[in-house]
């Protein structure tokens, strides 16, 4: 057996799981039972979440190697769902390593992309929704749309002008999401700056990510809560910084 594709082979599949967002024992899991599968006695497999590290000992006592590293991602639940099934397939009946790797290659190009319009208007209906929580009107609820659609407009095509610091990226939507709606409440089409500038910002408050966390750490995956943490902070520091500056520039304007 050629241990280095195999070896290849379950780290791009634990590569395609941490990318969809899977969780971390599920990703160390995985690629251990499929390596266990395949003949390999205790495999190493370490995860964090940018980083991947599966390391065997071939039956010769040859010890081989990989790190893969994670770039930043989202969650997907459709090619987590395609991932882990695959993984469960591959466990049981062990294809060759070539057909294995093709359907591994080919789990990418199933997954539904969903398209522009379809992104923001799933931002201007969420936060719609959210005025009514808050105690908003209905001219609220459609000044929260209009904010939502915006900041949905600088979420989706910011990377393209501001690069992949999603810190200065978050805290730029976030103010210009807020002095949308100072603006829109100065004009009169709103009732309340608050609710609508809270119910705009709900798009990107890292709920997942925060779940995340505390998933980590109550696996006992420490490194990775930890980390998934102050992602999360991070990223609620950078939404207060955005709409603090937004609603200062609208004031001072």
């Amino acid at each position: 057996m050629d241990y280095d594709k195999l070896l290849e082979l379950s780290t791009e599949l634990g590569y395609k799981l941490m990318s969809s967002g899977a969780e971390i024992y599920r990703v160390e899991e995985s690629i251990y039972r499929l390596l266990r599968a395949y003949g390999l006695e205790e495999p190493q497999v370490f995860a964090i979440p940018n980083a991947l590290i599966v390391s065997v000992t071939t039956p010769q006592g040859h010890p081989i190697t990989r790190m893969r590293r994670i770039p930043g991602h989202g969650t997907d639940i459709e090619l987590l769902e395609r991932c882990n099934a695959l993984c469960r397939r591959l466990c049981v009946q062990t294809p060759p390593l070539e057909e294995a790797q093709a359907q591994v290659d080919g789990l990418s190009g199933r997954t539904h992309v969903y398209r522009a319009s379809q992104i923001l208007l799933g931002h201007a209906i969420g936060t719609a929704f959210f005025a009514p929580l808050f105690g908003g009107g209905l001219r609220d609820v459609l000044c929260a749309s209009l904010c939502g659609l915006t900041v949905g407009v600088c979420v989706l095509y910011g990377k393209k002008f501001m690069g992949s610091n999603a810190f200065f990226r978050t805290a730029i939507c976030s103010a210009v999401g807020s002095l949308l709606a100072l603006i829109l409440v100065r004009l009169g089409v709103g009732a309340d700056v608050d609710v609508v500038t809270i119910s705009a910002l709900m798009a990107l408050v890292p709920g997942v990510a925060l779940t995340n966390a505390m998933r980590e750490i109550m696996a006992g995956d420490m490194i990775s809560g930890l980390s998934r943490t102050a992602e999360a902070l991070l990223t609620g520091t950078a939404i207060a910084l955005g709409a603090g500056a937004g609603l200062a520039i609208g004031r001072i304007l």
